[in-house]
């Protein structure tokens, strides 16, 4: 068992806030173990603790489940997966695409994509600008990545026009909301709750419109 039996509960109670079942509790622990034992050889996160992993990475990547929209979502320096694999695991019907040029990190997401048959899901080994625009997706995500200015330019590409940019931030980033380029539109800007979690966390929502 990677949890323990209050962490277990934990998980169950977030997932039931968040709107989510709590079948999910058992892939979402399987994730944590193959997290855990490629953590210990490539230092994926600095998170070490699987109980820690409940609130830090788990719900927290879900609690953006309540936005994501469309049929199509990419995710942008996707890391350890967070929050793209749990998301993935949500709702395996929808194609949930990742962006990592982190070698390492890429070849973990392609192993948690195998393992959890995941097969609308695909890994992009390069830098999000050098991401061919080819497919356009209804959504992309970004959690703990840069300015909304810099996430617009190396993913904005690859929204497609009426399109969403979801990103996850702590603070309300009001000048960087100020900043925006032409042709994105700030949607929604509101304070997530993250079950369990006491720190300031926000999603700002961003519309692609030329």
């Amino acid at each position: 068992m990677t949890f323990s039996p209050f962490a277990q509960h934990q998980l169950d109670l977030g997932l039931q806030q968040l709107g989510l079942p709590t079948g999910l509790n058992e892939p979402l622990q399987a994730f944590v173990d193959l997290l855990l034992r490629w953590n210990a050889a490539y230092n994926l996160t600095a998170i070490r603790n699987a109980d820690d992993m409940v609130t830090l990475h788990l719900l927290d990547s879900l609690s953006l489940y309540p936005w994501t929209q469309g049929r199509s979502q990419i995710d942008i320096g996707a890391g350890a997966g967070l929050p793209a694999i749990p998301l993935a695991l949500a709702e395996p019907n929808r194609r949930i695409d990742m962006v990592e040029p982190v070698g390492k990190k890429a070849r973990f997401l392609r192993e948690a994509i195998r393992q959890f048959k995941l097969p609308h899901s695909k890994v992009f080994d390069c830098r999000a600008e050098n991401v061919p625009a080819d497919v356009t997706y209804d959504c992309l995500t970004a959690r703990a990545l840069g300015s909304l200015a810099q996430i617009v330019a190396w993913g904005g590409h690859l929204v497609r026009d009426g399109g969403q940019i979801l990103a996850m931030k702590g603070q309300l980033p009001s000048q960087e909301i100020k900043a925006l380029p032409n042709g994105w539109h700030v949607i929604e800007v509101t304070a997530l709750h993250v079950p369990f979690l006491d720190a300031e966390r926000h999603i700002v929502v961003l519309e692609k419109r030329h």
